[in-house]
């Protein structure tokens, strides 16, 4: 899908065109094939360029050419999954052209919140016309939709740790390892989009205002505190996990250990009638010898039942 937005200089307003023009933003999500053509040969942008941003392993990076600089970022993005919220990130690439042609093109693969914040005019001091400005604002937003998503991550980790402890079952489990995967994703993403940032922050080609400068460094301390809050939650959660697995197979000791000494009381009582069962002369024959013998077995049971409690294996 193919979107043409410009800032109305009168209003302020994002208004939807049915052309391009000077100054424009051009917004590509999922696009045919025909309409990466068609921006690709009216803006004279290398046709792979625009390609590689949908391909879901593109890594983030910064590539400047003659007349126009890209920029690509991983974003990160929120699905329900069997019931479970599940993070993970797609390529977003930022065209900027400030030669022939000025404009603004954004590509990906899906839509996203990121994306639908400039869209609906959520960012204030937004333009199209003022390109690098949109750029870092972009980055900023990102970096702050991974912190978002981080402390959605934690809240979750947390209702299924409580959940733990009171059933410790392997579904629950499941879920961590989840969203340890997700923390991975996400943790890996933000070091790559640290890498653009400081390129950003270095490249004399794309200008930048004072204004510009400030907002930038503002988006990588962003993206370091994601980095370090990533970090934390990541080794929070696999202690947890690996706290937990300990905790499983420790009951699962336990109920075998329980089963097993039922499994000796028992046979304590088996062995005794069985001796006396045999078909040759033995003491407590008579009519009474049953209880005599009952009570051998029940005395040998209780010996038996001491002797396992202070060994505690009950």
């Amino acid at each position: 899908m193919k979107t043409i937005y410009k800032t109305a200089e009168d209003t302020g307003n994002l208004e939807v065109l049915n052309d391009y023009c000077d100054g424009n933003w051009v917004c590509l999500i999922s696009p045919t094939a025909e309409e990466v053509r068609d921006v690709s040969q009216h803006f004279n942008i290398e046709l792979q360029d625009m390609i590689s941003a949908l391909d879901e392993d593109e890594r983030a990076r910064v590539d400047t050419d003659e007349d126009y600089t890209l920029v690509i970022i991983d974003v990160p993005y929120k699905e329900e999954f069997d019931g479970q919220d599940s993070y993970g990130t797609v390529p977003l690439a930022i065209i900027h052209g400030d030669k022939a042609q000025k404009y603004i093109i954004t590509i990906c693969l899906r839509e996203l919140p990121l994306l639908d914040d400039f869209q609906r005019g959520k960012m204030k001091k937004f333009y199209t016309y003022k390109k690098t400005r949109f750029i870092i604002q972009m980055l900023y937003r990102n970096a702050s939709y991974y912190l978002q998503y981080l402390r959605m991550l934690e809240r979750s980790s947390g209702k299924i740790e409580q959940e733990l402890h009171k059933s410790t079952r392997n579904e629950e489990l499941f879920q961590l390892l989840s969203l340890d995967k997700s923390l991975v994703y996400l943790s890996n993403s933000l070091r790559a989009n640290e890498l653009v940032l400081e390129r950003l922050m270095r490249l004399e080609s794309v200008k930048k205002y004072p204004e510009d400068e400030e907002l930038l460094e503002d988006a990588i301390v962003e993206n370091k505190q994601a980095i370090e809050m990533a970090n934390v939650y990541s080794s929070i959660l696999d202690v947890t996990m690996e706290a937990y697995s300990s905790v499983i197979s420790n009951n699962l000791n336990s109920v075998m250990k329980v089963l097993t000494s039922l499994t000796i009381i028992l046979t304590i009582p088996t062995m005794i009638f069985s001796f006396f069962g045999m078909n040759v002369p033995l003491p407590w024959q008579g009519a009474n010898g049953v209880f005599a013998i009952g009570g051998l077995s029940l005395a040998a049971v209780g010996a038996a039942v001491l002797v396992m409690k202070r060994k505690k294996l009950f």
